[in-house]
C-alpha cells in the first residue's frame, strides 16, 4: 500500500457483522508466558505505527464493536466513522492489562487528556454518538439492516477525498501528523517544507490552470 501510487485513500473495514476488531484473543494471550506476551504486543504496536505511517488517509469504518486493540487500530487511522449502535472502548484495565499498541498516546492526541484518562482508567465502553459527541470519531450514522452503513458513509468520504490531488494530500497529512508532535514554530517549518515540496508538481499547475479555464482540474498524483 505505501508503495502504491495508484492507491489514494484506505477504508479499514470488518467481513464480520457487527464487529469492526474485538481485539486480542485473550485465551490465546493467557497462554503466552511473559517474554511472548512482551513480543506479541511490540508486533502490535509496530502493526498500528505502519498503518498510521501510511502516506494516503486511511479511514476506519466501525461498524460494530471495536475494543482494546481493534480501537487501537482505529485510532492509527486518519479519520474514523461509526455507526451509532457500535461500541468502542480501551477495556484493558478491566482485564489486568493498560493499552500497548498506541492506545495511551493516541486517545489523548484525539480526544484531550483528561476524557482519555478516564475512559482508560474506567475500561468504558462508549457507542457511536457518544464516540461522536467526544471527537473520536468523525461522523456517526444510524445502522443500516445490512450492517454496513459506517462503511457506506466512509466510502462517501473517501470519494470526496479520491478527486483531490494525490500529493498534495499526502503532504498535507504529513505536515499534519509531522506538526502536532512538535512546538508550533516548528511545526510551521514543516509546514513550509512539505508546501516547497508541492510547488514544482504538476498538479499544482493543473490546479492553476482549471481555475483560470473554469473547468474541473485532472489530478495525476505528480
Amino acid at each position: 500500500l505505501r508503495f502504491d501510487e495508484k492507491i489514494r485513500v484506505v477504508v479499514f473495514k470488518s467481513e464480520v457483522k457487527g464487529v469492526f476488531c474485538a481485539g486480542a484473543d485473550l485465551k490465546e494471550r493467557a497462554k503466552m508466558d511473559d517474554a511472548e506476551a512482551g513480543h506479541f504486543v511490540k508486533r502490535l504496536r509496530n502493526l498500528m505505527d505502519e498503518i498510521a505511517a501510511l502516506p494516503v488517509p486511511t479511514i476506519a469504518a466501525i461498524d460494530g464493536y471495536a475494543l482494546g486493540g481493534g480501537l487501537e487500530l482505529a485510532l492509527a487511522c486518519d479519520l474514523r466513522v461509526a455507526a451509532s449502535s457500535a461500541k468502542m472502548g480501551l477495556i484493558e484495565t478491566t482485564r489486568g492489562l493498560l493499552p500497548g499498541a498506541g492506545g495511551t498516546q493516541r486517545l489523548p492526541r484525539c480526544v484531550g487528556i483528561g476524557l482519555a484518562k478516564e475512559l482508560i482508567f474506567t475500561g468504558r465502553q462508549i457507542d457511536g454518538q457518544q464516540a461522536f459527541s467526544m471527537g473520536l470519531v468523525n461522523h456517526t450514522v444510524p445502522q443500516n439492516s445490512e450492517g454496513d452503513a459506517a462503511y457506506q458513509r466512509a466510502l462517501t468520504l473517501a470519494k470526496e477525498i479520491l478527486p483531490q490531488a494525490p500529493f498534495a494530500v499526502k503532504m498535507g497529512k504529513l505536515a499534519i501528523n509531522r506538526g502536532m508532535e512538535v512546538d508550533i514554530a516548528s511545526g510551521m517549518a514543516i509546514e513550509g517544507m512539505c508546501y516547497a515540496q508541492n510547488i514544482p508538481t504538476r498538479d499544482r499547475q493543473e490546479g492553476m490552470a482549471a481555475f483560470r479555464e473554469k473547468r474541473p482540474p485532472q489530478f495525476i498524483g505528480k
